[in-house]
């Protein structure tokens, strides 16, 4: 059973800097495509950030240049470095683990961008 476990998140101000981990356990970590998702208080879920097990990576447009998404196979856990935050980027985020459609996620972490 895939479990993701996020952690990291928090108050920030706006242009300040956050790190968002993602434990992965139960299944073989290399083989699975990662995302950061994200919602926003009423708004849908939305991808923020994807990375292959090759560690090819993807960026929605509204974070393109602030947000690093990395994995690291040996420690099974995927992370998100947040530069640059600004308000509109306070949601709850999410880690998502899938291979071949078999989808899992996490409980999410509230990451807060204020003054």
């Amino acid at each position: 059973q895939v479990q993701l476990v996020e952690s990291g998140g928090g108050l920030v101000q706006p242009g300040g800097s956050l790190r968002l981990s993602c434990a992965f356990s139960g299944s073989t970590f290399g083989i699975y495509v990662m995302f950061w998702f994200r919602q926003a208080p009423g708004k849908q879920r939305e991808l923020v950030a994807t990375i292959t097990y090759r560690h090819r990576t993807n960026y929605a447009d509204s974070v393109k240049g602030r947000f690093t998404i990395s994995r690291d196979n040996d420690k099974n856990s995927v992370y998100l470095q947040m530069n640059s935050l600004n308000p509109e980027d306070t949601a709850v985020y999410y880690c998502n683990a899938d291979f071949r459609g078999d989808a899992h996620w996490g409980q999410g972490t509230q990451v807060i961008v204020s003054s």
